[in-house]
C-alpha cells in the first residue's frame, strides 16, 4: 500500500507538496514543517525525532500516529488475523478516499497560490536587454557578440526578494536579500507560465552570482538560483526556430545557452532548458537493481515530454554530479520521450568529467 494511502487512512491531511514530498506538522509532536513523507521511497521522517518510530515505512507511520506497538499497527493496517468483513473494508476504503481528496484539494490550492505569485513577478519584470543581465551573461562567457538577441523567456528584476524559510516555523519566511536578478519564464506544454527561475546577480563576484550565507549555518552558502511556482514537466523555452526538428536541452540556463552559441548560423535546433535534472528525468522505476537502469515510471503523467515536432532529442550531461545516477536519470527522460513519441531518436552528450559546457566556454577545467 503506498504510504500516501496510509497517511490518508490516518487522516493526516494538513500536508503540502514540496519537492516530491508531503511536508507539514508531525502527527505526533506537531510543529510546522518538521514532518515529511517521501512519496517515491514510501518512507517518512520527523526531523525532531519525537519517538523511536519517528521515521520508517507504512507500519512505522501507523505506530507513530496512533501510538501502537508493531502487532497492533499491523492489525490496524491489514485487519485482524480472521480478516475484515466486507462492510469494514468498504468503510476503510471510503474514509481513505475522502482523506485523499482532501489532501489533493489542499495541494491544488497551494500550487495555484505559488503559480499566481510567480506570474505576478514575471509580468512585473523588465526587459533584460541593457540591464545587468547582459553583464552577468558576459561574466559567464556569453558576450553580446556571441548571443546577439536575448531570448524572450529572459527578463530582469532590479529588486528581487530572496526569501528563506524560518527554521522550525512552517509558513513563515524571512527576506535575506533584495537585489537584481535574471528571471526566466518556466512554461508548461501550452506555453503558460507556471513558474519562474531566478538567478540573483552580484557583479562583484567572479561569476557574477550572489553569495549569500545561510542564517542558520554561516559555513553554508545558499543557492543563488531559486524556482517559484510549479515546474513539474515545464521548461524554459530559450529559442524555437521555425521548422526545427531537433531539441537540445541542459539543466541550467547558462549551459543551454553555451550549447546554443556553439551552433553555426543560421541556428536550426530548439534550445530549451530543463530547469533541473529531476525535471528532465521524471519519476523512474524503483526497486532492486533498478537504481541505475534508467527506466521511466510511465505512471508519471506530469513528467516532461517534448512536443510531437521533435524528432531528435539531445540531453547535455554535466560532469559535476555523480555520473552513473545522472546518466540513469537522463536515460529515463529520453526513454519516456521515445515511448511517447514513436520514431524519436534520443542522445546524451557529455561535457567531460568535473565540468559543464559553460565551464568549457569560460576556459575552465581545460
Amino acid at each position: 500500500m503506498p504510504i500516501a494511502d496510509v497517511a490518508a487512512r490516518l487522516e493526516i491531511t494538513n500536508l503540502v507538496p514540496a519537492g516530491g514530498e508531503l511536508v507539514g506538522p508531525c502527527p505526533n509532536c506537531g510543529g510546522k514543517d518538521r514532518f515529511g513523507i517521501n512519496l517515491q521511497k514510501n518512507i517518512f521522517q520527523c526531523r525532531k525525532d519525537c519517538s523511536p518510530h519517528a521515521k520508517g515505512d507504512q507500519l512505522a507511520l501507523v505506530q507513530l500516529t496512533l501510538g501502537m506497538d508493531f502487532r497492533a499497527a499491523l492489525e490496524w493496517l491489514c485487519g485482524p488475523a480472521q480478516g475484515l468483513s466486507d462492510a469494514e473494508r468498504e468503510d476503510r476504503q471510503r474514509k481513505a478516499a475522502a482523506a485523499r481528496e482532501k489532501q489533493e484539494r489542499i495541494g491544488a490550492r497551494e500550487r495555484e497560490k505559488t503559480i499566481k505569485a510567480a506570474r505576478d513577478i514575471w509580468f512585473a519584470s523588465k526587459d533584460a536587454e541593457g540591464s545587468p543581465v547582459r553583464d552577468y551573461l558576459a561574466r559567464r562567457g556569453l558576450a553580446a557578440e556571441l548571443l546577439q538577441d536575448l531570448p524572450n523567456a529572459m527578463r530582469f528584476d532590479p529588486a528581487a526578494k530572496y526569501v528563506h524559510p524560518v527554521k522550525g516555523e512552517r509558513g513563515k519566511w524571512q527576506t535575506l536579500h533584495v537585489g537584481p536578478a535574471m528571471i526566466c519564464a518556466v512554461v508548461d506544454a501550452a506555453n503558460r507560465v507556471t513558474a519562474i527561475h531566478r538567478t540573483w546577480i552580484d557583479l562583484d563576484q567572479p561569476k557574477g552570482k550572489l553569495l549569500l550565507r545561510d542564517p542558520d549555518d554561516a559555513e553554508v552558502f545558499l543557492p543563488s538560483r531559486k524556482v517559484l511556482g510549479s515546474k513539474k514537466g515545464a521548461v524554459i523555452r530559450l529559442t524555437t526556430p521555425k521548422d526545427a526538428t531537433t531539441m537540445i536541452m541542459a539543466e541550467g540556463v547558462e549551459t543551454t545557452l553555451s550549447a546554443l552559441i556553439a551552433e553555426r548560423q543560421p541556428r536550426q535546433a530548439a534550445y530549451w532548458c530543463g530547469v533541473d535534472l529531476g525535471n528532465m528525468s521524471g519519476l523512474r522505476e524503483r526497486g532492486p537493481g533498478k537504481k541505475y537502469a534508467g527506466l521511466p515510471d510511465m505512471s508519471d503523467r506530469e513528467a516532461f515530454v517534448p512536443p510531437p515536432w521533435v524528432k531528435r532529442l539531445i540531453f547535455v550531461q554535466d560532469g559535476d554530479s555523480e555520473p552513473r545516477l545522472t546518466r540513469a536519470q537522463l536515460e529515463a527522460g529520453l526513454r519516456r520521450a521515445m515511448i511517447k513519441n514513436p520514431g524519436l531518436k534520443g542522445q546524451i552528450v557529455h561535457a567531460g568529467e568535473g565540468r559543464d559546457l559553460n565551464d568549457i566556454l569560460m576556459g575552465q577545467h581545460q
